[in-house]
């Protein structure tokens, strides 16, 4: 496989190259790899909890009766000034 890089991208890993802490570009590279299948399955496991999330707040039946957003704020504010 071959790969095109943009000059940023190049900049990016000469950077990390004469910082020492790499060995190669490859290195560079495999690491970048690696992070970015960890970010995309750390993703996907966000995205599975929220549904699963929602999916139980829409079966949990509600017992409360539905109030207006602006009796809802002054409610919070009320719980706000009693704590303070």
């Amino acid at each position: 496989m071959s790969i095109s890089l943009t000059p940023d991208q190049e900049r990016l890993i000469q950077t990390k190259l004469q910082s020492g802490k790499y060995r190669s570009a490859e290195e560079v590279l495999e690491i970048a790899l690696r992070l970015l299948d960890q970010y995309d399955r750390a993703d996907a496991e966000w995205v599975e909890d929220v549904r699963a999330k929602i999916d139980a707040a829409i079966k949990t039946p509600t017992h409360t009766p539905l109030i207006d957003g602006e009796t809802f704020v002054n409610q919070i504010l009320e719980r706000f000034q009693q704590a303070h």
